[in-house]
């Protein structure tokens, strides 16, 4: 699904048009990343957290000359998914006894 077809599922949904959704989800999107990027964590219960990360310099390849290198310290955003979208993309198993 892409940024248009998510726009009209939600549209439909709530009964907005689609241009007042688009803007309130760009506004959405607006928001969390400001505030991911400025080291702030965002929780939305059911669906998961967003927030930011720090890799450690570590060492790699050039997968196209093989010579080794240093890959830099980074922050990157990170999602972790809540409960209840995990239990929804992976049902639990029921164990047979």
């Amino acid at each position: 699904m892409n940024k248009a077809e998510l726009i009209e599922r939600v549209s439909k949904k709530t009964k907005m048009t689609k241009t007042y959704t688009e803007i309130t989800l760009d506004a959405a999107i607006e928001v969390i990343q400001k505030a991911v990027s400025g080291g702030e964590e965002v929780k939305i219960v059911g669906f998961g957290t967003f927030d930011r990360a720090s890799r450690k310099q570590r060492n790699g390849r050039n997968p196209k000359t093989g010579t080794t290198m240093i890959i830099p310290a980074s922050r990157v955003p990170r999602f972790r998914p809540g409960k209840e979208f995990k239990t929804l993309v992976e049902p639990v198993q029921q164990s047979i006894n």
